[in-house]
Parts: C-alpha cells; sequence; structure tokens
C-alpha cells in the first residue's frame, strides 16, 4: 500500500475523530448529535474511511455499534495520536508561558492523605498558575486502568511488584507499614507492647479483599492469632486518622502517611515490629509517553520532597518494631 497516495492524502483526524466518537456511543446518530453535524456527514466519513483503508472498522451487534478487529487497531493508535496532539498543545502553551498549565494525576487514598499535598504545595511555591486535576484511582490493584486509557498523564502511589511492559515507574522510596494509635490511647505511652495485646482493640482496616485490608488479618494469623476486632472498614484515610484521633481506635498506616499527618492528627507509632513489605511509592508512566513540562516539574518536586520522607523511613526509631520519630 502506498501510504502517500491511499493513506497519508485521505485520511484527516477528523476522521479519526468521528470513528471514536461513533465507538464511544455505539451509534451514528448519536455521535451526530455529539459531534453537532448530522448523521449522514458520519456515515459517509465512516464509509470513505473503510474505503481508503480497504477493511471493515465497525459492525452493528444487539449493543449497538462495535468496532471490528481492524476498527479497535485504528482506535488504539487513534487515542495515541490525540494524547500526542494535546500534550504537543500543552508544551506549546508552557513553553509560551512557563508559569501556566495543567496536569491530570491518578491517585489513591494514601497519597491524597500525605505525600502529594506536600508536593503540590512545593509545586504552587513554583508555578502558582499550574492547574493539577487529581482523579482518585486504585495502584494497589497495579491495573494502572486511567493510564492505560489516558485520562491522566500520571500515577502516584504504592508499587508491591514489577509493572508490564507498557508501564515504567521512578521509585521515590521504598515505604514501610506501623501500627498506630491516637495519641490519647492508652497505648500511646507503652514501651513494651505485643501484637496480641491488640487483638481486642477497635481496629480500623480496609476492605479484607484489597491487599491492604488482607494484611492485617496475615500478621495476626502468623503470630497463631485469631482475626482482629475491625470495626470500621473503609478506604478513607482521612476517617481512618480521625478515629485513630480520638484515641480509641487502632490501625495500620504507610509511613508516608504517618510522615504528614501524626503532627496533625496526634497520632503515635507503637514498637510493634511488623513484616517487611515490598512496596514502593513511584511516579508511574507510560513507557514511551511524552511526558509534559509541567508532568515534569512535579516530578522534580515529587523528588525534592520525597528525599526528606526517604530518610526518616530509613532512620525512623532506628531498628524495626522501635518507636517512631513522630511519636513523641
Amino acid at each position: 500500500m502506498d501510504w502517500v497516495d491511499r493513506i497519508g492524502r485521505r485520511v484527516k483526524l477528523r476522521d479519526l475523530h468521528v470513528l471514536l466518537a461513533v465507538t464511544q456511543w455505539g451509534s451514528m446518530a448519536k455521535a451526530a448529535r455529539h459531534l453537532a453535524t448530522s448523521q449522514p456527514v458520519i456515515s459517509k466519513t465512516i464509509a470513505e474511511l473503510e474505503h481508503a483503508l480497504g477493511v471493515r472498522l465497525l459492525d452493528r451487534s444487539p449493543q449497538g455499534i462495535v468496532p471490528t478487529m481492524y476498527g479497535r487497531a485504528l482506535m488504539s493508535r487513534g487515542l495515541t495520536i490525540f494524547d500526542e496532539l494535546r500534550e504537543g498543545i500543552k508544551e506549546i502553551e508552557f513553553l509560551a508561558d512557563p508559569a501556566a498549565g495543567e496536569l491530570r494525576i491518578g491517585c489513591p487514598e494514601t497519597m491524597n492523605a500525605g505525600l502529594l499535598p506536600a508536593i503540590m504545595e512545593r509545586l504552587a511555591g513554583r508555578y502558582p498558575r499550574v492547574i493539577l486535576n487529581v482523579v482518585q484511582a486504585q495502584t494497589v490493584t497495579e491495573e494502572f486502568r486511567e493510564l492505560r486509557e489516558r485520562s491522566v498523564d500520571l500515577m502516584l502511589g504504592r508499587v508491591s511488584r514489577s509493572l508490564d511492559e507498557d508501564l515504567e515507574a521512578e521509585v521515590l522510596y521504598e515505604d514501610r507499614l506501623f501500627v498506630v494509635v491516637g495519641a490519647h490511647s492508652k497505648w500511646a505511652r507503652r514501651r513494651k507492647i505485643a501484637l496480641a495485646d491488640l487483638a481486642e482493640e477497635p481496629w480500623v482496616n480496609a476492605p479484607s479483599d484489597s491487599i491492604v485490608g488482607s494484611f492485617l488479618a496475615e500478621v495476626f494469623a502468623a503470630q497463631g492469632l485469631g482475626p482482629p476486632k475491625v470495626n470500621v472498614v473503609s478506604f478513607s484515610m482521612y476517617l481512618r486518622n480521625m478515629l485513630l484521633a480520638s484515641g480509641r481506635h487502632v490501625a495500620v498506616l504507610p509511613g508516608s502517611v504517618l510522615r504528614f499527618s501524626a503532627d496533625r492528627f496526634g497520632l503515635r507509632a507503637l514498637p510493634i515490629r511488623l513484616p517487611e513489605t515490598r512496596a514502593s511509592v513511584s511516579i508511574v508512566t507510560l513507557k514511551g509517553r511524552t511526558l509534559s513540562p509541567v508532568a515534569r516539574v512535579f516530578a522534580e518536586c515529587a523528588r525534592e520532597v520525597a528525599q526528606p520522607v526517604a530518610q526518616w523511613l530509613r532512620t525512623a526509631g532506628g531498628p524495626r518494631g522501635t518507636r517512631s520519630p513522630l511519636a513523641g
């Protein structure tokens, strides 16, 4: 196939835009309304695109119009084209005005409750007109759906295994887990505590079918203990911190959350040795995807904020199981 004659001069960005709209809405009529045009125009565009490529791109199904294998192949590349075009425009805007720009970040609750606000504060001090759009996303499942769909520019979170080939991660630091109570808890000043002592205390934990939520039961089981008394189940780190601050509850928190929340909520790390867990707090991006200038300055600020956190995690309380410096 002569690419220049048959494709380069005949396939336009608008054709790809129409194809993406039809598959998104599952109907040519709905796509026409969304694009503020007529259904005959949509039909003609798809027909001409199929003629230029020499393959059928769309089929009808009980659920509406769906892409064929050829359509899916073209759509996946089309998404990349529009994403790169959008990033190119962002870069032009940033070069024209380095103090402005927009960044879409995906991250879980653990980052929202600690590291991310600190990075945002540093970034805002240097680039006050940069807009950060934060999307709630679970990185512990390691599916990274939002990143692969290009609905976010990067993801910030805990990564516990090697990534798939289409992703790459910049490790900011290796995280640790701590058993935590509030400053008013009866356990806050104890120098010697065993996990068994806390079995009947009211715990706050993530759902048991999550990686973080299952960790607590596994730790108790490893010591020959029954499951702890969990009376609040939630992914919300704010809720967890508020309940800990009351002095009644116990929870397991990542070190990065403890590092930024200890003073604000009056939290104390207990001298309990927990098993080592391999979890790296990382910036995760799509491999081969060009990062915008705003994404690059965000990463720079993240490295600066993470450096003292990494140092604290390496030295917090000295040997594992001793008291955290934030506990006093």
